[in-house]
């Protein structure tokens, strides 16, 4: 694995990371957009110390701890990843409000195109501007995109302290039920 210089992470600035992404799949996880390193590397939630994998792997989704660049492989579970801005940046602080509104119209869009059971939107505060629904809590919707569900989960960036692992690994945990009792 290939870690970044500070120049590649500096030249990664507006990249995007190209979905992990199919027809009709269980859950389409959606980041909130690329980290610098992210992009860099090309994979999604790459940088060290990001939770989502581990998250993933100990609230039963997959049966191993996958690398970032196993990505792929989330794809013959039923499993995807996206994000509601495409654009790279050092954080999502970068993000105004219009890119936040018109990613969630382009996710929106996406997820009717490729008909996801559920939608799983990592971060309350992007959930709510880009869709427009300022007092959403996380979990279950009552919004749904199509036929698909919505279901709001912690941002698993290691910037997020308000969530130990145990925590997202309990939040992931019941999602995954949810969507297994609708299968």
């Amino acid at each position: 694995m290939h870690k970044p210089t500070k120049e590649e992470l500096l030249a990664a600035a507006g990249k995007t990371v190209p979905s992990v992404i199919a027809p009709n799949l269980r859950v389409l996880f959606c980041g909130i957009n690329p980290g610098l390193y992210t992009a860099a590397v090309g994979h999604h939630f790459a940088r060290p110390g990001n939770r989502f994998w581990p998250a993933l792997h100990a609230s039963g989704f997959t049966d191993r701890l996958l690398s970032p660049f196993e990505e792929r492989e989330l794809l013959a579970q039923g499993y995807g990843i996206t994000n509601v801005v495409e654009r790279a940046t050092a954080t999502a602080a970068e993000l105004d409000a219009a890119e936040y509104v018109e990613g969630g119209r382009k996710l929106a869009a996406k997820v009717r195109r490729y008909r996801p059971a559920f939608l799983a939107v990592l971060g309350v505060g992007a959930y709510r501007t880009a869709f427009a629904r300022p007092k959403a809590a996380l979990g279950l919707q009552p919004e749904t995109i199509g036929d698909t569900s919505v279901w709001v989960l912690p941002n698993p960036s290691g910037l997020n302290a308000h969530y130990q692992p145990k925590d997202l690994a309990r939040m992931f945990r019941e999602l995954r039920l949810a969507v297994e009792a609708t299968a």
